[in-house]
């Protein structure tokens, strides 16, 4: 009897074990089975309430990790400026995300958290980060090989800091340089933002050849989702007024403001922001059409599809004015994360009570979560949340900073060389007596960088992190006999006291971002003109400008010998010096039309009244000396 109890027990152990086994395997966790497979698990696992929370993205300073366990928040953000300690190193950036992962982690689920962060021209909100030129810039070079570089650097050093996700690139086609995000555009022409679109393959890895169209791809943990913005149209506003209205028909909206996102989720994209902007009045965060019926079902994006900053607040005018109403717009026409980005508890409680009684169906739910999961599951998110220290020295590192210089050298455009051709300016000779730098803009990095640098708004000065200002680079590669004297608005008795060689004056805008940067004017700022006009009615002079955009500059196009565009270069400023002396030539070609007057705009290459002071394309050579 004895004996036979035992067998049984034993029996019965073995049982136990084996069902304990199966309860603990856990289909959505096992990287071997198929990616639909894995989503249908998890997803009937879910209650409602860590649905909604998949769907929620808050940003860092509200992310404790008693918050991401309670509300089973799905995604955390920096906002521009946003970090944990100025000038925090990637170990604190580590440190920070690690700490919010593990708060999502201990969820019953463990559903790993998605971080996402402004990478708009490098890692932009990091000190110490590698900044790129931004993309008015990058529009000249219109070379696929290097955007796809930068994507790679980027992803790496955003990597180095724990992070796994970008809101980058922006293939907005800006129409009208008066628009304030004109300098996050890479060109007027939809063609050359296509060839752009590059950039998702360095920042996702390539997609390979059968893998099915618009399924999200991430290529491991060097890598970072990536984010096409902001759908659609947002670079056609009326008057360039920043998320305001596109009066476009839906022919010339798919001809113009299409085009870069089919090419993003043939590449693989995996979340795509829509805009602040209105199409013929009706606001994009809730267009139904565009959103579900064109993006998801047309060209089969599955993805998902984020708000932008309080984007659905900004449904109704006053902003949440009726928030309830503009939750079930935005739901409703196919968004899938909200950037809250603060007040979450209410976007949770009001979403929980529509998809409760009705009135946002759970199948819109379902689907929007999927599409997250889809997301998280594709980048290995599941397997390895968590960051480790081993892409640390990648940030800022000598090689991503020698691809920032080149991406410098190939950006700048040359407009003018010499008041008549057969006596160039350019290039400078590196050896003469004396040479006179002038300008706001020569020794202040924060300017040259401009807006989306360290803080949304972007900094002046040369405190904000580490680069080459361009009077440093003009400095280090004049021959050492050569006397360079700075002076930031000198006047005539000065510079003619002084008997200089040559001038270089450097002006442009200061820095801005978004509404911050709407100009109705396009005018440079003073000190500016009195600068140019000073110096350059005095010696010859070269006139660099710093801007985001074309700006008026024909009333001083006489009085300048040599002018050159340099956007906004980022802290590679070594790259200007590389060209006005000769060590490279200039070979960029206008990707915007510069215009005469702003009473010409919006006028882009192809309009039948195209009358511009310098066409779409243009831009003047001059050889390599170096050697």
């Amino acid at each position: 009897m004895g004996t036979t109890s035992t067998f049984f027990v034993g029996i019965l152990l073995c049982c136990c074990l084996v069902s304990v086994s199966e309860a603990e395997y856990l289909k959505y966790k096992d990287p071997k089975q198929p990616l639909n497979v894995r989503i249908r698990d998890l997803l009937k696992r879910m209650t409602l309430e860590e649905k909604v929370g998949q769907m929620v993205q808050i940003e860092r300073s509200v992310a404790t990790p008693q918050v991401m366990k309670k509300y089973f928040i799905g995604s955390v953000l920096s906002g521009g400026g946003s970090v944990p300690a100025q000038k925090a190193s990637a170990e604190t950036w580590v440190q920070m995300v690690n700490q919010i992962q593990n708060g999502a982690l201990s969820t019953r689920l463990g559903i790993p958290m998605i971080y996402g962060i402004d990478a708009v021209h490098g890692h932009n909100n990091v000190y110490k980060a590698t900044i790129f030129p931004h993309n008015v810039g990058l529009g000249v070079t219109r070379d696929p090989v290097l955007m796809k570089k930068i994507g790679d650097a980027t992803a790496l050093e955003v990597r180095a800091t724990g992070i796994q996700y970008v809101f980058a690139p922006c293939i907005a086609v800006c129409r009208d340089p008066r628009w304030g995000r004109c300098y996050g555009s890479y060109s007027e022409d939809p063609k050359i933002v296509r060839t752009m679109t590059e950039i998702i393959s360095g920042l996702q890895g390539d997609i390979g050849n059968n893998s099915r169209k618009g399924v999200p791809f991430v290529a491991g943990k060097n890598k970072v989702a990536a984010c096409a913005k902001h759908y659609v149209g947002d670079g056609g506003t009326t008057r360039g007024i920043n998320e305001n209205n596109t009066v476009i028909s839906y022919n010339g909206l798919l001809r113009i403001h299409m085009p870069a996102y089919h090419d993003s989720i043939i590449k693989g994209v995996s979340t795509v922001m829509v805009s602040y902007s209105s199409w013929n009045g009706k606001k994009m965060h809730a267009n139904t059409y565009l959103v579900t019926d064109y993006l998801k079902n047309k060209l089969k994006f599955r993805g998902f599809v984020i708000s932008d900053w309080l984007g659905i607040d900004r449904i109704t005018s006053p902003p949440h004015s009726n928030y309830s109403y503009s939750i079930q717009a935005g739901i409703r026409a196919g968004i899938d994360m909200i950037m809250v980005p603060y007040n979450f508890t209410e976007f949770i409680d009001d979403l929980t009570y529509q998809v409760k009684n009705n009135i946002i169906p759970v199948s819109r739910i379902d689907d929007a979560v999927a599409r997250i999961l889809r997301v998280k599951f594709v980048m290995g998110l599941f397997e390895n949340p968590l960051a480790d220290l081993s892409l640390v020295n990648q940030l800022g590192s000598k090689e991503h900073r020698q691809l920032a210089r080149e991406a410098v050298r190939k950006s700048l455009v040359l407009l003018r060389n010499g008041k008549s051709s057969e006596k160039p300016l350019l290039p400078l000779p590196k050896k003469a007596a004396r040479v006179l730098v002038a300008g706001n803009h020569a020794d202040n990095l924060g300017y040259q960088c401009g807006g989306w640098t360290v803080t949304w708004q972007g900094l002046g000065g040369n405190n904000l992190t580490v680069g080459t200002t361009i009077l440093d680079a003009i400095k280090q590669t004049t021959d050492p006999a050569t006397t360079v004297v700075y002076n930031e608005n000198p006047d005539s008795n000065f510079i003619k006291s002084n008997k200089f060689s040559y001038a270089i004056v450097v002006v442009g805008e200061q820095p801005y971002a978004e509404t911050f940067g709407d100009s109705l004017n396009l005018t440079i700022a003073e000190p500016g003109p009195s600068t140019i006009t000073n110096v350059c009615e005095s010696i010859k002079c070269v006139v660099i400008l710093i801007t985001g955009r074309p700006v008026v500059i024909q009333p001083y196009l006489s009085k300048i010998d040599a002018l050159v565009a340099a956007w906004l270069p980022g802290t590679e400023g070594q790259g200007v010096a590389d060209l006005l002396f000769g060590d490279y030539g200039f070979t960029g070609k206008l990707a915007r039309t510069w215009f005469k007057t702003v009473d010409q705009l919006p006028m882009n290459v192809g309009d039948k009244h195209y009358d511009p002071l310098f066409p779409f394309g243009f831009g003047l050579s001059t050889n390599n000396t170096k050697y």
